[in-house]
């Protein structure tokens, strides 16, 4: 049994990016699935579809690799954990890595980048950090 999605699908895209995988297949939740879309939308992955069979779901994430055959994500990390949540204003979540980062913030109007939080004024719990 998983007990945090978030992390093990953060964990499967990084592994499957060390081992130069083309897609990986991520456990579904409606958290995963807006984080996934979210990585579409900045770039960092080509595409995701859920997949279901069944009862069952999934998320099939196809990997971005640039010219030299290495992964377009440097470094993602799970900030806020099942044992320490971690909250944010709208005002520490303006930028990341100078802007070439992106923060995934889970917010009242959902889970959102860090810009559309900014943009809307809201805060919230700080998923995870992507580079």
């Amino acid at each position: 049994m998983i007990n945090d999605l978030v992390s093990d699908a953060l964990t499967r895209i990084r592994n499957a990016g060390m081992r130069r995988l083309d897609v990986t297949t991520l456990v579904h939740s409606k958290s995963v699935e807006a984080i996934a879309n979210i990585l579409v939308e900045k770039g960092y992955i080509e595409s995701c579809n859920v997949v279901e069979d069944g009862v069952k779901k999934t998320i099939n994430v196809v990997l971005k690799y640039n010219d030299n055959g290495r992964t377009v994500i440097n470094e993602m990390k799970r900030v806020s954990k099942p044992g320490r949540r971690v909250y944010k204003g709208k005002d520490e979540i303006k930028r990341f890595k100078n802007g070439y980062g992106t923060i995934i913030v889970s917010t009242s109007h959902g889970v959102l980048p860090n810009d559309k939080a900014y943009a809307l004024g809201v805060g919230g719990e700080v998923m995870c950090t992507i580079w």
